[in-house]
């Protein structure tokens, strides 16, 4: 993750956390409550109240699943409790997990945090994979991994995956000389982001006034890195990000196409940045399916149907969230149930043709809600399709604990800095102090 808007994919600025008390995540999102409603997890009007701790819009209630397992299952209500951003949402759970105390009936982890949750804290949740119903094999084989433990156990079913393609204004493409059809703008950089950066230069040749050819430096270093199996950990858990040529080159690369004026001087997802969407200040952007419901949020209505989605340079993966079950719940049960059946193919179909968040599901793929699937932004193309091309083709990515921390100091301490007049090795210089200073805390 993750469209699902969320913590990372939001710019809306809210408070820290609250205490989490009386075992409810608080959040400073829709909570999902009608008026008058029981605020406890506990039960209401005979039915058990199954309650839920999610990190921005995940989608599940906008897609009716929450109306459409209560009428299956009509002693169960379900209660969800929101915290906008993952930055706030994720500390506290951390806390919680760690004391095994104030925890809800289903917590959901986004991936750049499930290696930590999954190395740390397994012993306060259920494994998923003994649950009723589940099997592995319903799941991209990495996706599964990644909320697994060394021992086998899994602590977490996924929802959603991030699978890249660059998404891309076809009148600015136009206007700049470029094709427009999908697949022969795939064919421009397949196979190499390098070619992606020259394609920019083409770009910035005859560019309309005012455009640059990405929306920001630290979206194009993420999608590079989001191709690379090993980027800022190894499989034994060492921390190889200064180490890795992979992450050097595409740091240096990243700095190159910021030094020659290709991304704009912006940090993804704060108030500035959305507003460069809305004036259609940008051609192209690295592009999981969640991004185009940002898009979607930020764009004005004039831009409905001048997007387009072509394929990536390579295969990757940016965002997706897994459903966990905590064993203090007081619905664990139930809970299992719900989250099993919330994570069911035919679920993670419904919920993409809705908010945009691609199944982790393979089964999925060939459903009509993924194959037939269009967007406003992108008009009449079957976007579906080429995300599933992507999802079978990103690498099993090794994730570590704090890939969050490390990848924010890349960007946000890092490359930005390149757009703003430093060197690609002073620009490194800064991230690697910060992103140190963090990790030595």
């Amino acid at each position: 993750m993750r469209a699902r808007i969320r913590t990372a994919r939001k710019a809306m600025v809210v408070a820290a956390v609250a205490s989490l008390g009386a075992g409810l995540l608080a959040g400073c999102a829709d909570d999902g409550k009608d008026d008058g409603s029981d605020s406890s997890s506990g039960d209401s009007g005979g039915k058990t109240t199954i309650s839920v701790g999610l990190f921005g819009t995940m989608g599940f209630k906008e897609a009716g699943l929450y109306d459409e397992y209560e009428k299956l299952n009509p002693k169960i209500k379900i209660e969800q409790n929101v915290v906008e951003r993952n930055e706030n949402y994720y500390p506290a759970l951390l806390n919680h997990l760690t004391t095994n105390s104030g925890l809800l009936d289903v917590q959901a982890v986004e991936v750049a945090n499930i290696a930590e949750v999954t190395a740390t804290q397994a012993d306060k949740l259920e494994d998923m994979s003994k649950a009723p119903g589940v099997d592995k094999s319903k799941w991209l084989p990495w996706k599964w991994q990644q909320a697994t433990t060394k021992d086998g156990k899994t602590v977490g079913l996924g929802t959603d995956v991030g699978p890249m393609a660059i998404c891309y204004r076809t009148d600015l493409f136009k206007q700049a000389g470029l094709p427009t059809d999908p697949a022969e703008v795939g064919k421009l950089w397949a196979g190499d982001w390098a070619k992606l950066v020259k394609v920019g230069e083409r770009y910035k040749s005859k560019a309309p006034d005012g455009t640059f050819f990405m929306d920001s430096p630290g979206g194009l270093i993420q999608a590079i890195l989001g191709s690379e199996k090993e980027k800022f950990y190894d499989s034994s858990g060492k921390v190889i990000y200064k180490s890795n040529p992979a992450v050097r080159a595409a740091f240096n690369l990243t700095a190159d196409a910021a030094k020659k004026g290709l991304v704009q001087s912006q940090t993804q997802f704060q108030p500035s940045w959305n507003s460069t969407i809305a004036n259609s200040k940008f051609a192209a952007i690295a592009c999981p399916p969640w991004m185009l419901g940002t898009i979607k949020g930020n764009a004005k209505p004039d831009a409905a149907g001048k997007w387009a989605v072509a394929v990536a340079p390579k295969g990757g993966n940016w965002g997706g969230t897994f459903l966990t079950v905590p064993k203090s719940g007081k619905h664990v049960k139930e809970a299992q149930k719900f989250v099993t059946w919330l994570t069911a193919p035919e679920q993670q179909a419904k919920l993409f043709k809705v908010q945009a968040s691609f199944p982790s599901a393979p089964s999925a793929y060939t459903m009509p809600e993924v194959t037939g699937a269009t967007n406003e932004m992108t008009g009449d193309q079957k976007i579906g399709p080429i995300f599933a091309e992507a999802a079978k083709a990103a690498p099993e990515q090794v994730i570590g604990p704090k890939d969050q921390i490390i990848m924010q100091g890349l960007t946000d301490n890092g490359v930005i800095l390149a757009t703003k007049g430093k060197s690609a090795q002073e620009a490194w210089d800064s991230a690697i102090k910060t992103i140190d200073n963090k990790l030595d805390q």
